[in-house]
């Protein structure tokens, strides 16, 4: 799949499972991967590697050749004795990783605006369209809606970074974004209540970007990241 086309991966709100051609070291990091992302690992856990093999359900071999990855990254750190250990992560570095965030993302407008497809883009549109119908009309399942939601943003972000075609950035951010999760999980998180305001946001985002504006796009994006960043600080966004 294009990593410009990301909405096909969040219409059911579920991760797909890595398919049999991927390597079972890279298998493994992609779950491990998800349980960070989706906080059933969080900051200041203690957990072995035979317990990774258990929640991921990958060969002890692939768990041990991927935590080495993890603690690169800073997102696993080694306990001896003890196992590996989710590190911790302060309110500084919440405010600096949104910092990071921020520069490439709106950094990456100028390429959005450029080479994202525009089929793709409407695509998008579409979506967030027809599940705001949804909840308007009293038709979807709030949970089910939030969690659809909160992997298609994911995804879309994602998508924009892509755009710029630098793979150095685009490991940069995703190691962040995965720390920013892990460490503000339950107040970025969408929700039944916030659902309607991410949704209105991201349209805002989509609208300007298929128009072409990258003006009113990085407005947009830039309004939509300082809630988030608001919120992730444990404050509130009307």
């Amino acid at each position: 799949m294009n990593k410009t086309d990301k909405s096909s991966v969040v219409e059911s709100g579920k991760h797909s499972s890595a398919p049999s051609a991927v390597p079972m070291r890279q298998a493994a990091y992609e779950r491990i991967e998800a349980l960070l992302n989706s906080g059933a690992l969080r900051p200041g856990q203690m957990v072995t590697q035979r317990e990774l093999v258990e929640m991921t359900g990958s060969t002890l071999g692939s768990v041990r050749e991927a935590v080495p990855r993890f603690e690169a990254e800073g997102l696993l750190q080694t306990v001896p004795k003890r196992g590996l250990m989710v590190p911790s992560l302060d309110v500084l570095f919440v405010r600096e990783a949104y910092q990071m965030r921020q520069m490439i993302e709106v950094s990456a407008v100028d390429d959005m605006v450029r080479s994202m497809n525009r089929k793709t883009v409407e695509e998008m549109i579409d979506w967030h369209k027809q599940v705001l119908s949804k909840i308007e009309a009293g038709e979807a399942q709030a949970q089910e809606v939030a969690q659809a939601i909160q992997q298609y943003d994911w995804a879309m972000h994602e998508a924009f970074v892509a755009s710029m075609h630098n793979s150095l950035i685009a490991n940069v951010y995703r190691v962040t974004a995965i720390k920013i999760r892990m460490a503000v999980q339950s107040r970025i998180q969408i929700t039944s209540f916030n659902a309607l305001r991410v949704i209105r946001e991201h349209l805002a985002i989509l609208d300007a970007l298929a128009s072409g504006d990258a003006g009113a796009t990085r407005k947009a994006l830039t309004h939509h990241l300082n809630n988030s960043l608001t919120l992730a600080l444990g404050g509130r966004v009307d």
